[in-house]
């Protein structure tokens, strides 16, 4: 999977000191009137160090659509949903409490609040509510801002706290091709606006063209999308190398639907990596879990 030929070779150079002189700004012709497209899931998944040395993986996936919300955790690569909250469902509104559960020889407690948690328009709330996991009576997970909670404080003194950190993040998103995000490529690192747009029109005539930008800097324009619906290109963020790929052959190829049917989904991914790795497609994260740190946005496209 190669570059596409209308690139250069240069790599685009993102960071809060490069004036990016050679791409244009973001200017609101490129999306109007368009509202961005609906995140209905993210999914984060987390690398736990306890005070043992033992990693564990944890999933946590936040889901919004008209029938449910809420979250549900996994640990590893067990398949199994240990835990579920469905805050819309008639039989289950419970939005405090705890949970236990075992999983591969070990014990896992679910603390949560999110009776006063605030959504904005994705799928995970944005304050007022936290979840903590414990893994072997350590703290291995903590997330929200309610840290002054009384419940809340008496978890983070009585028990060790273990390093955990962000390997990846899985966002879904359903409407149009308009698709905003933000993502921290680094755990030291500013915080950026991703934006992905799919237009038909080019110039007057009509084509489909895929924009990428960052922090409203276009850091890939891939023009003929139909014929060009794989690629990759590599742009550097906060002095990081970043991978970005995307396929959209679904949006034009549905396997038994023929050409142009465009109800598939597309797949865009941010990939950080050590300029000696040669990889370029997404690999399974939970492989990665023993390698040199790296993080990786993906972002699933479905238009309607």
């Amino acid at each position: 999977m190669g570059l596409m030929s209308c690139y250069s070779e240069l790599a685009v150079q993102v960071s809060e000191k490069s004036s990016c002189s050679s791409y244009k700004s973001v200017s609101n012709s490129i999306s109007p009137n368009l509202i961005p497209s609906i995140q209905t899931a993210v999914t984060n998944l987390y690398k736990t160090t306890l005070s043992s040395g033992t990693h564990h993986l944890i999933t946590v996936t936040w889901c919004r659509n008209s029938t449910a919300q809420g979250l549900q955790i996994n640990s590893g690569d067990d398949p199994t949903t240990a835990f579920r909250l469905n805050t819309n469902s008639r039989l289950f509104r419970k939005k405090r409490g705890s949970k236990a559960f075992e999983i591969s020889n070990s014990k896992y407690e679910v603390f949560y609040d999110l009776s006063s948690a605030q959504y904005g328009a994705g799928a995970e709330p944005v304050e007022g509510y936290y979840v903590v996991v414990m893994v072997n009576s350590e703290l291995g997970l903590l997330l929200g801002d309610m840290s002054d909670e009384a419940a809340f404080k008496k978890i983070k003194t009585q028990k060790q706290v273990a390093k955990f950190t962000l390997i990846s993040r899985r966002e879904h998103f359903s409407a149009n091709t308009l698709y905003s995000t933000k993502a921290q490529f680094s755990g030291a690192g500013a915080w950026h606006d991703v934006l992905i747009r799919c237009t038909g029109e080019e110039d007057g005539v009509k084509s489909p063209t895929l924009s990428v930008c960052i922090d409203k800097r276009v850091v890939i324009r891939v023009k003929r999308l139909q014929w060009n619906f794989r690629g990759n290109q590599t742009i550097f963020v906060d002095g990081l190398q970043v991978d970005l790929m995307w396929d959209v052959h679904d949006w034009f190829f549905m396997p038994g639907s023929g050409s142009g049917s465009g109800s598939g989904h597309a797949v865009f991914l941010f990939r950080t990596r050590n300029g000696l790795d040669s990889r370029l497609w997404l690999e399974d994260p939970v492989k990665m879990k023993d390698e040199k740190k790296e993080f990786s946005l993906l972002v699933y496209a479905t238009k309607s």
